[in-house]
């Protein structure tokens, strides 16, 4: 179950999506960070950052990062769940969404893209 209340807080590096017909938000916490550094078997953060903006992401990446996000925004939820979920717009929702969660993580909720989780 996600926190429940209000809406993504991109300034915490929060973002919303709609999941299966239900809005979660996912924000790549310190701890979701660690837990993606693993997953990459990245060195720190500056080798997971290098990885993730290689462009050559799979979709087993995807479903992690995706994963971390919902755990770091409070989903009780594992990979395994996650790589059943449904998205409108299908993969190409799923990499837009992976873009729009590390930037709003690594620039401090500066991007200006607004979500549109409907």
């Amino acid at each position: 179950m996600s926190r429940g209340g209000g809406r993504a807080n991109r300034h915490r590096g929060e973002v919303e999506a709609v999941f299966d017909g239900e809005r979660r938000i996912l924000c790549l916490t310190l701890g979701a960070l660690a837990e993606l550094e693993t997953a990459f078997a990245a060195a720190g953060l500056a080798d997971l950052g290098s990885r993730l903006s290689s462009g050559g992401l799979k979709a087993r990446d995807l479903i992690a990062i995706i994963g971390a996000g919902l755990r770091g925004g409070g989903n009780a939820i594992d990979d395994e769940e996650v790589a059943a979920m449904s998205m409108e717009g299908g993969v190409a929702a799923y990499a837009s969404l992976v873009g729009e969660l590390l930037t709003v993580t690594f620039t401090g909720g500066e991007a200006s893209k607004e979500t549109d989780p409907s």
